[in-house]
């Protein structure tokens, strides 16, 4: 499994990456239809998201009287960073709270965030969180497009001097779980507490969607625009539970508002023709897909659905090569690493084919798929050595 990796989870048919904050985003209070989904037990509120337990203040107390005459923000540095420490692995399955990443030991990188922010201010650290434009990737689950993107968030001495929300610039330090290669030379743009907030419920949104729960998902999408009206990504989300409760207008006008927002979005037009086709608008589809090919000639997984195809029409090499054409764009995704081995062993070239599936099981971002890996290449390295037949590879 991979330690303190990437960082937050996105629907896409669902949304694409955070984006920095807005001051206000389109009118949402005609975009909700309530009647139509029945509200769940136990929604989070903004303050639980953050909220510490004892066993937490209790960790805070330890930081604080650490040996080493070291500043807070750098004991809290070193404490999340040594492995003897809270030992934290990544994982991707759900988005916790501050508290359930602190019990788990693990989380996805927003849930980390999370956690490092509240015990920060457990210390009385300032806290900025941060988005580094430039590393976004997708993913795939529940027959959903996932967009990921990357946060951090630097913490300082407090300075009464300095307005709220800011930190002293000669005494900071950034935490960053697993930067993108090359973090220093990316943009880095401040974002608040409230758009982190939003992200958070959209996660939880369109982690119910992959699970099928579509009550759970438009109420924690709804909480999300509610809360943050800007943060596109969630009218997105909401569109598409609209879509799978067929919904069809309704979902085609919470993408209409947000294409008043923010006309360039890609994620947005996207669905919006998925929408039109349903609705049996072709020329209207057609239109707008004209539009979404003109802004990104190849999507996400262009090159990876081509070559699907290659290998299910027996085009092995053809495969391989389109396989490592979206490994070019997206050289970290499990899943391209996963079929890359799979090309390379139907073309009998079984060095490659343990590379990447040792790279897909060390790129995997749950247990579950790590798992699966890892057991795919321990069968591979069997066959490898004669004691397995191909038929049961």
């Amino acid at each position: 499994m991979k330690h303190l990796s990437i960082l937050f989870l996105a629907a896409a048919l669902v949304s694409g990456c955070a984006t920095v904050d807005k001051p206000s985003g389109p009118p949402v209070a005609q975009l909700f239809n309530d009647n139509a989904f029945a509200k769940p037990e136990g929604l989070l509120t903004p303050e639980q998201i953050f909220a510490l337990t004892p066993a937490m203040q209790d960790y805070v107390a330890r930081v604080r009287t650490a040996p080493g005459g070291r500043n807070a923000h750098e004991a809290l540095f070193e404490a999340l960073y040594r492995r003897d420490q809270l030992r934290i692995e990544y994982d991707s399955e759900m988005t916790r709270t501050a508290a359930q990443t602190f019990a788990a030991r693990m989380g996805n990188c927003l849930s980390l965030v999370i956690m490092t922010a509240a015990l920060a201010r457990e210390l009385g650290l300032s806290v900025q969180f941060q988005q580094v434009n430039g590393e976004e990737t997708w993913s795939r689950s529940g027959g959903l497009y996932l967009n990921n993107g990357h946060v951090n968030l630097v913490l300082g001495k407090p300075n009464a001097t300095i307005r709220p929300g800011a930190y002293d610039r000669s005494q900071f330090v950034t935490i960053d779980f697993l930067p993108p290669a090359d973090a220093d030379k990316l943009e880095k743009e401040p974002i608040s507490e409230r758009m982190i907030i939003a992200m958070f419920m959209n996660n939880r949104s369109a982690e119910a969607l992959v699970q099928g729960k579509l009550d759970l998902a438009y109420w924690w999408a709804r909480n999300a625009i509610e809360y943050e009206p800007g943060f596109l990504h969630a009218h997105n989300t909401l569109a598409i539970v609209y879509r799978r409760h067929n919904m069809l207008a309704e979902a085609e006008r919470v993408l209409r508002s947000a294409l008043a927002y923010d006309p360039h979005s890609t994620v947005t037009l996207f669905n919006l023709v998925q929408i039109l086709t349903d609705m049996d608008r072709k020329d209207e589809a057609k239109i707008v897909k004209a539009e979404l090919d003109r802004l990104e000639p190849q999507p996400p997984f262009y090159y990876f659905n081509l070559g699907v195809k290659a290998m299910d029409e027996g085009d092995y090499r053809r495969a391989r090569g389109l396989f490592a054409r979206e490994l070019e764009r997206a050289p970290y995704y499990h899943e391209f690493h996963f079929w890359m081995a799979k090309a390379a062993f139907e073309l009998g070239d079984l060095k490659t084919a343990d590379k990447h599936m040792r790279l897909a099981m060390s790129n995997s971002t749950t247990r579950g798929d790590h798992d699966l890996y890892a057991a795919k290449l321990d069968r591979l390295r069997l066959y490898d050595r004669g004691r397995l037949r191909p038929e049961n590879n």
